[in-house]
């Protein structure tokens, strides 16, 4: 009687023990597990190279808005308002299929004298504005510092939000960018390029 009740223990953990060994042993939902550990890498992964796609395209179309404006101004002689207003139908088929969000588009005429000073000439803005003092300073690339000249300065800056990321996951200085760009363009006529209502 006292050996059967010994036994009864062993048998107990040896039953155990064959449990334990088999549940090691089984490979079965192994494929689920590890699915579920990688797929949110995976579709992080998914997210960041479709914000990055989607924010180097937006970055070339500025970078394309502002070499463009840049260039049409300066194959002028003489610009107006009018003439500049068309550079937002020029930005927007540059845009397309994207609809850019606070477009601002800045053109200004740039008068160095002999010493090679470089000063606002005139200015314009999207908004049929003047976004610089008549006479101010500007900066200008050290090599376009040619006494005499003129210059014509393109600004485009469009605000670019991270679409897919969730609220909350990044700090919004983060989520909210402003892709910006400007380009200086030499006139190809005359002396200068003048706006005649600017």
């Amino acid at each position: 009687m006292i050996e059967e009740q010994k036994s009864q223990p062993r048998t107990r953990y040896s039953g155990l023990l064959i449990r334990l060994k088999q549940l090691v042993a089984d490979s079965r939902g192994v494929g689920a597990v590890e699915f579920a550990l990688i797929a949110p890498l995976l579709l992080s992964l998914y997210i960041t190279s479709v914000e990055i796609t989607i924010g180097l395209s937006v970055s070339k179309r500025v970078t394309h808005s502002a070499s463009t404006i840049a260039d049409l101004v300066t194959r002028e002689t003489s610009v107006d308002k009018t003439i500049l207003m068309t550079m937002k139908d020029v930005t927007a088929s540059l845009f397309a299929p994207y609809t850019p969000h606070t477009l601002s588009i800045k053109v200004t005429g740039v008068a160095l004298d002999a010493t090679g000073s470089p000063t606002v000439a005139w200015s314009w803005d999207d908004k049929n504005g003047r976004p610089y003092v008549i006479g101010s300073a500007v900066q200008v690339p050290a090599d376009m510092h040619i006494a005499n000249s003129f210059l014509v300065r393109a600004e485009v800056s469009v605000h670019h939000e991270l679409l897919m990321f969730m609220s909350g996951l990044l700090p919004s200085e983060v989520r909210d960018l402003t892709i910006a760009r400007e380009y200086f363009y030499r006139q190809r006529l005359g002396d200068s390029v003048n706006c005649t209502n600017c």
